[in-house]
């Protein structure tokens, strides 16, 4: 893995705490040597990605895995286009979902038996909800934070209004969690990685505080899983969810996954009951019951095309290792950051994410008040990051695939579009659906 050694030698970062102990290299050439030095550099040959691009937004959707175009030519053409119906059985298409979770499971600190694969991380974390709602009867709240993200926050609505107010939703600024934590709280629901700024939770210390307050905790894992280390078990989460096409690479829309601690298994209550999620789907029985364990959160027939992409992704990164994409990951970052401040100083730009590395995911947010149009002018260059309302220009660093000589050449094209002002032109204002 990476060692201060290592990236001392070859001018770049010294430490891999705060800001204030980043040497920046000096030249192209410095960072060139990064990448020669780097012990994952090989593993950028797996993900398909297009010449002369610089693709920073893995964390919104990850570039496609090389194995995975044989692997769904495979299952359309043999197993769907030949077995057809038989390949239920004979190609395993119904233990899919677990074989995908079992691989998710390593990379997220969890027992294979506590991780399930299906619908989407906002389906996911609906039932999660639920059922910690369940667990906890007499308490009627669900904590959030103001910055936690919009799909999340509705889906507590959502919940909450359909148990027409029996349920409520309160919501602190992040600073305030701790003093939120109130004997009325059943359940805390948290994205561990924010994702406009790429500040971390300390997993461990928070659950801890909201056990302590008699409360449950949630945790989105959708910013974390795959490129941080993550450790479920060891922190004594509850529950978690998490998507499959950012950091996992498991194409757009990918399956989702879902975390339920073992201890919490017979009593865990589903609010979406489907044929998948029963003991015995294939008895065909009037009335339900539950299957076994994390299983009982599945509801419909698993998309078997979607799930034989994620579980490419998921392989291309379990291959890596969590650790050492972590360090490299935080490497990234502080260059990023650096270089940011070395070359782009006079142009208003304020760093957005934390410093430490240790409070920091695996990006770098800076704040303009031109950030759209910014981002815009940099996708046209071939720098590809993307932005996030009021004014974050968001920059994800996945350390599978991304080069240091990649973080170089974007900083020097953000320094030449800020002293250009190309950013300044109506093209690159006209807001598309999709930011």
């Amino acid at each position: 893995g990476w060692s201060t050694d290592v990236l001392d030698r070859n001018g770049g970062i010294r430490r891999r705490g705060t800001m204030a102990d980043v040497r920046t290299p000096s030249s192209r050439s410095d960072v060139l040597d990064l990448d020669l030095n780097d012990p994952i550099a090989g593993f950028r040959e797996q993900f398909l990605l297009p010449d002369g691009l610089i693709y920073l937004d893995g964390n919104s959707l990850g570039p496609l895995p090389a194995s995975a175009v044989s692997r769904i030519d495979e299952v359309v053409q043999t197993e769907w286009g030949r077995g057809l119906v038989r390949s239920w059985n004979d190609a395993r298409w119904i233990d899919l979902p677990e074989r995908v979770a079992a691989k998710i499971a390593p990379l997220i600190g969890a027992a294979a038996d506590e991780v399930m694969v299906a619908d989407s991380t906002s389906v996911n974390i609906f039932k999660l909800l639920a059922a910690a709602l369940k667990l906890r009867p007499r308490r009627r709240v669900i904590l959030s934070v103001l910055e936690n993200f919009g799909t999340d926050l509705y889906v507590a609505q959502g919940l909450a209004h359909f148990l027409d107010g029996g349920v409520e939703l309160r919501l602190v600024p992040n600073r305030d969690i701790a003093a939120a934590m109130t004997d009325d709280i059943a359940v805390l629901m948290l994205t561990h990685v924010d994702f406009r700024t790429g500040e971390m939770h300390d997993m461990k210390t928070v659950t801890s505080a909201a056990h302590d307050a008699g409360a449950l905790v949630v945790w989105d894992l959708a910013h974390s899983a795959g490129a941080v280390e993550v450790e479920l078990g060891v922190c004594g989460a509850d529950f978690a969810v998490g998507c499959g096409y950012k950091y996992l690479n498991g194409g757009p829309g990918a399956p989702a996954f879902a975390f339920a601690a073992r201890r919490h298994h017979s009593g865990l209550d589903s609010p979406l009951w489907g044929w998948m999620g029963h003991a015995a789907p294939f008895d065909f029985s009037t009335s339900y019951e539950p299957a076994p364990g994390v299983e009982r959160l599945r509801v419909g027939t698993p998309p078997i095309l979607s799930l034989a992409a994620l579980e490419c992704g998921v392989e291309s990164i379990a291959a890596i290792g969590v650790e050492r994409l972590r360090a490299k990951s935080v490497a990234l970052a502080d260059l990023f950051a650096a270089l940011v401040e070395q070359e782009c100083g006079g142009f208003s730009f304020e760093l957005a994410s934390p410093g430490e590395a240790s409070r920091r995911g695996s990006q770098v947010s800076l704040r303009h008040p031109e950030g759209y149009a910014i981002v815009q002018a940099l996708i046209a260059q071939g720098v590809v990051g993307d932005f996030r309302a009021p004014d974050i220009l968001r920059f994800g660093l996945a350390p599978a695939y991304i080069r240091f000589v990649d973080v170089w050449d974007a900083v020097a094209a953000l320094r030449g579009i800020m002293e250009t002002r190309a950013w300044d032109r109506a093209e690159f204002r006209a807001r598309a659906r999709v930011t």
